[in-house]
């Protein structure tokens, strides 16, 4: 028996369309990425504060810009790459035995996953050891074990790494999922909702909505939603966004509704589904703008950028707040603001060095997408190895 191969982090798998739309189409799921986990570091922004000195300063102007940047970006992320996730296991035409598809999900899903929770606790735990930082540490074998592998409950350190946790998950279902008539995929996806609105905890998945998102990327695959939503104006892809956003915000920020009610993880899967929408079209945008070079350019580091930029904000985070401040101080917007793109420039950095000193770490450490091409120029191959990063052609591009 043989199952589809590809997976979120691999390029897209070949689909019957035209050369130039499909190049366009390759650029636009990679754009997706980038944005998408620029928006993650929002979501994960150093403060400088914690409990409730962080609490009483929700409301301040500083605390509303920080809550808007991660309504704003932060909320598409898991969606759009779950669903882009399963829309490439559904088209995938390449086909592997059980035992190759496993072996291919541990190599750039699970492995990449315990290295970086691995790394996590020697370096930021051992930086609050020395007194550096303020970080968690180590405190039972349970507790080593469960950061490691998101067993039981978010990482403590990496809190991104349950999503690639659930993802392997849904990797592993993937044959029996994308087999599933779509009526059934639509059921699946709804109850995943419905945990996740009722707030029941699912062992077997941590954020059952990832798997719901998931459901309906296959779906979307089936139906060609892809092409229907980029054509869309892009007003109209904005306003189901903007109208969710500025509804979420304003019930927030007033306090009509508190984070763990059933009403607001409702208002915020709706918000999320907009969201991923909204930014699939503008990543379909882009790929057609001269905004895509250089977005191509750095989204092989994307992935190292996901897995890494926990540790970095932990470490670095401290240091230059010394010169910003925390947050509420005058230099801190600025310090805000710039977090996704100095964190990408670390990344880019730190994968540059890791590939100098061992290609081999650099590959597994990347999920396979920092791996040496096999063409001349030193160009990264995408994360299976099978697509290489490319310009777009000029009749892609309009």
């Amino acid at each position: 028996m043989y199952f589809p191969h590809t997976t979120l982090f691999d390029s897209p798998a070949p689909v019957a369309a035209p050369a130039p739309d499909q190049d366009r189409l390759t650029s636009a799921i990679k754009i997706a990425r980038v944005i998408c986990i620029m928006g993650v570091v929002y979501v994960h922004a150093w403060t400088g504060l914690v409990g409730h000195n962080l609490t009483d300063l929700d409301h301040s102007a500083q605390g509303m810009l920080r809550w808007t940047l991660m309504e704003l970006f932060g909320h598409s992320a898991v969606p759009l790459l779950s669903i882009i996730s399963g829309w490439l296991v559904a088209g995938s035409l390449r086909k592997r035995t059980w035992r190759q598809f496993l072996l291919n999900k541990m190599r750039t899903i699970l492995a990449p996953m315990l290295l970086w929770n691995a790394l996590a606790i020697l370096f930021v735990s051992s930086a609050a050891w020395l007194g550096w930082i303020e970080a968690p540490m180590p405190t039972t074998l349970r507790w080593t074990v469960d950061e490691l592998f998101c067993l039981w409950t978010p990482d403590d350190i990496n809190v991104q790494m349950p999503f690639l946790r659930d993802l392997f998950v849904c990797m592993l279902a993937a044959p029996l999922i994308v087999r599933m008539p779509s009526r059934v995929l639509a059921m699946l996806s709804l109850a995943g909702f419905g945990l996740t609105v009722a707030g029941y905890q699912v062992f077997i998945l941590l954020r059952p909505s990832i798997l719901s998102f998931f459901a309906i990327g296959i779906i979307a695959r089936r139906v060609g939603a892809h092409r229907k939503v980029a054509a869309w104006p892009i007003a109209l892809s904005a306003l189901p966004y903007t109208a969710m956003a500025a509804l979420n915000i304003w019930l927030q920020a007033t306090g009509s509704i508190t984070d763990s009610s059933q009403l607001a993880s409702a208002l915020d899967l709706a918000t999320r589904a907009t969201a991923a929408l909204f930014y699939w079209a503008v990543a379909w945008r882009l790929s057609a703008s001269r905004l895509s070079a250089p977005l191509l350019r750095i989204e092989p580091y994307a992935f190292l950028m996901f897995c890494s930029h926990l540790i970095m904000i932990w470490l670095l985070g401290p240091l230059i707040g010394r010169v910003t401040g925390p947050l509420g101080s005058p230099l801190y917007p600025a310090f805000l603001l710039l977090q996704p793109i100095l964190v990408m420039l670390a990344a880019i950095g730190l994968g540059r060095a890791i590939r100098l000193c061992s290609p081999p770490a650099a590959k597994m450490l990347s999920g396979g997408r920092l791996a040496p091409s096999r063409e001349k120029g030193g160009a990264f191959s995408a994360a299976g190895g099978n697509v290489l990063l490319r310009p777009i052609p000029a009749a892609a591009r309009g």
